[in-house]
């Protein structure tokens, strides 16, 4: 279920409350806007619904989340609903199968995870004068253009009253600046150096992100895109293509798909490229060690779990080649 199917089912249950009575409210929202969790919050994404329909209803935010949550309970695609907090409604997704899963994300491409989290949302991103702060800024133009927003980058060319902006008025992107010069680094590893850190943390630059070996993260990343790659021309020449079907051994990778669009929106809402570039290395851990098992061995003729596990590879590759995009990265099909 994507974050737009999820707000147009909270959206239908407030309907069905309404029409049976339970909750009286004259005026409904045109649209439900769901979000990853907050603080203390639980479960795939969370919605302030009921504190928006308890003054109109005349009832405590916590009874109209309670007369919600049954309603979304019954809902297929929705494993669990709980209550936080002064009535924050926390959704929690069923999770899909392995074919179903990669089918939707071969559909979506590298677009993968994209939604409107943050439809109808204005934001101005101001970046500090210094290369970090504006390499983020624009990484974050994209994430937040992926879920949605309408993203404005301003200059600032002096740091005059940047305390006293806000949300309302803008984003100031300002995180700890870079030690030393990034660009003899080239373009990519250059970014990857300002964006992998979170931005609270130092970033270094130095010529560890130019080793081709798997101890450098961004490597492992664009190896394995590459690699995905790759099996897919081994398998054209061997007469098979990419097949969803069910891959029951590679349930760490399933995971780590599924959780992608969720992590995807939390990196917009808060502001933080790191959170996606982060995903991406756990993407390529997570499929590293299928690659041996993906095309046949000897005289093996390809099976279905050859076609499945081809499919789970094309369907990562598409992961890594979306979220390199959005921090600004290239995904070369060769390493």
């Amino acid at each position: 279920m994507t974050p737009v199917e999820l707000s147009r089912t909270v959206l239908h249950a407030v309907r069905r409350a309404v029409d049976e009575g339970e909750l009286r409210v004259t005026a409904l929202p045109e649209r439900v806007r769901v979000t990853p969790p907050g603080p203390g919050g639980c479960g795939d994404y969370a919605t302030n619904v009921a504190l928006q329909l308890a003054r109109p209803a005349g009832e405590q935010a916590q009874r109209v989340a309670e007369i919600l949550r049954p309603r979304l309970l019954g809902t297929p695609g929705i494993s669990d609903v709980v209550v936080t907090g002064p009535g924050f409604l926390n959704i929690s997704l069923a999770r899909a199968g392995s074919a179903g899963l990669v089918r939707e994300i071969l559909r979506c491409g590298s677009r993968y995870g994209h939604g409107d989290a943050l439809r109808g949302r204005t934001v101005r991103l101001r970046a500090v004068p210094e290369v970090r702060a504006v390499v983020q800024a624009e990484a974050l133009g994209r994430i937040l253009r992926s879920q949605g927003a309408v993203v404005h980058l301003d200059d600032l060319d002096h740091l005059d009253d940047l305390d006293h902006l806000d949300d309302d008025h803008g984003t100031v992107v300002r995180p700890v600046p870079a030690p030393a010069d990034p660009l003899p680094l080239g373009r990519d590893a250059a970014r990857w150096a300002l964006l992998h850190p979170a931005p609270h943390d130092r970033p270094r630059i130095g010529g560890e992100h130019l080793v081709q070996r798997e101890s450098n993260p961004l490597f492992r990343v664009r190896y394995a895109h590459a690699r995905t790659r790759a099996l897919l021309r081994n398998a054209a020449d061997l007469g098979f293509g990419p097949e969803p079907g069910p891959v029951a051994e590679e349930r760490t990778l399933v995971q780590v798909l599924a959780d992608h669009p969720r992590i995807l929106a939390a990196a917009a809402v808060h502001r933080a490229p790191d959170r996606l570039a982060r995903q991406l290395v756990a993407v390529a851990d997570a499929v590293l060690p299928l690659f041996p098992a993906v095309l046949p061995l000897g005289e093996e003729k390809p099976s279905a779990a050859h076609r499945a596990r081809l499919a789970l590879a094309d369907a990562a590759g598409a992961v890594l080649a979306g979220g390199l995009s959005l921090l600004g990265i290239d995904a070369p099909d060769h390493l």
